[in-house]
């Protein structure tokens, strides 16, 4: 059986999220647009409400909030080892 803290490691690896409401202030797409703004290798994509990430890290909130925001409503981004990255998204992190 899979333990409680298996889940919540996976979650952090692979992370999906749908959130309609506020997606704005949504933390999966603040993760998205930290891991991108720090080239962090993985595979982001985001639609409307709904977010996938494979890679990437959570922001760390010490010693401030991380500010970045993503501020279109559909893109894809590859991120490779190296600092490439290829992205649909053309605004500001």
């Amino acid at each position: 059986m899979l333990e409680t803290t298996n889940l919540k490691n996976i979650s952090k690896k692979f992370a999906i999220a749908r959130n309609w409401a506020s997606f704005k202030e949504n933390e999966a797409m603040r993760a998205i647009a930290h891991s991108m703004d720090l080239l962090l290798p993985g595979l982001y994509i985001w639609l409307f409400g709904f977010s996938f990430r494979i890679g990437g890290n959570v922001p760390d909130d010490i010693p401030y909030k991380y500010p970045g925001k993503i501020h279109e409503l559909t893109g894809i981004a590859l991120v490779l080892p190296g600092y490439r990255i290829f992205t649909t998204y053309q605004g500001k992190l």
